[in-house]
């Protein structure tokens, strides 16, 4: 298993530049780029090619970008921009190595019938899956655990990626999305691991189903989500890529950056590692 960081868990305390010192620093070896705000940032004052260099003469690595948002069930004004953007991203994507786009569903107060959001769903991700393939970037789709997100269930979202049945278009799992919206278990015992590129990693406060919101999320272990059991269920599929932590804490804002970092990474191994292996580099 890799250790990846996402990120939103320094995202008022931190910048793309700090977070790539202190993860390589602290033997991460991924880190999932945010490109709405974090990576702008870093193009006022550097280039692409620095941020290549920078993953060139060092351990760490990106494994994705985060995220094309909003994909599915737009208008056509709409619809162009999210297309336009995803082709921005296999250019620039390409020169960093990146491995994955993070997609998210759009979400909206309007109500939307299930089968209009899997038809779109479904259209758009063969049109992104054609445009990537000759870059080798793959699509992750991330259902988000709220009641207003059009995919909010893994269930839901394995259903869309199954009708795609491309190779290049998978799953992201965030065990906070996971939870929020109770997703059954029973559908991810039935998944192909192969199928879930990343795991988005965290825990969460003990909320209903339908009232959790981001920064309800703490430190892995540290909360009401049964990371055991999800865990449990991708080793025994055969998921083995990268997880991601993944956090949106206001507390954890404040912390030092570099602080915050580290304990993402310690309380992740402690959790994760009582299922799968890490090959850690020393410090």
């Amino acid at each position: 298993m890799k250790l990846c960081f996402n990120q939103a868990t320094t995202l008022e305390n931190s910048n793309l530049a700090m977070d790539l010192v202190y993860c390589d620093k602290h033997g991460y070896d991924y880190i999932e780029i945010r490109t709405m705000d974090k990576l702008p940032e870093y193009l006022k004052e550097n280039s692409i090619d620095d941020l290549a260099n920078f993953f060139r003469s060092h351990h760490i690595k990106p494994l994705a970008f985060n995220a094309l948002v909003f994909f599915n069930n737009r208008d056509e004004a709409g619809y162009k921009e999210i297309i336009s953007e995803f082709k921005d991203m296999m250019e620039t994507g390409q020169k960093l190595g990146i491995k994955y786009v993070v997609a998210v569903p759009l979400v909206t107060e309007e109500k939307i019938l299930k089968k209009d959001i899997k038809n779109s769903c479904v259209e758009v991700l063969k049109e992104l899956s054609d445009i990537a393939r000759p870059y080798g970037i793959k699509i992750a789709v991330e259902f988000v655990g709220h009641p207003q997100c059009t995919v909010n269930t893994f269930g839901q979202a394995y259903d869309i990626i199954e009708t795609v049945n491309r190779e290049n278009v998978g799953l992201v799992l965030d065990c906070f999305h996971f939870h929020a919206m109770g997703s059954n278990l029973e559908d991810l015992k039935r998944a192909d691991g192969s199928k879930i590129f990343i795991l988005h990693i965290d825990d969460t406060e003990d909320f209903p189903i339908g009232f959790l919101t981001d920064e309800d999320r703490v430190w892995p272990g540290l909360g009401a989500i049964d990371l055991d059991s999800i865990l449990s269920t991708l080793k025994g599929i055969g998921f083995s890529e990268a997880v991601s932590v993944e956090l949106f804490r206001p507390e954890y804002y404040k912390l030092d950056a570099e602080e915050a970092i580290k304990t993402a990474k310690d309380t992740t191994i402690e959790v994760v590692s009582k299922y799968f292996d890490f090959q850690l580099v020393s410090l």
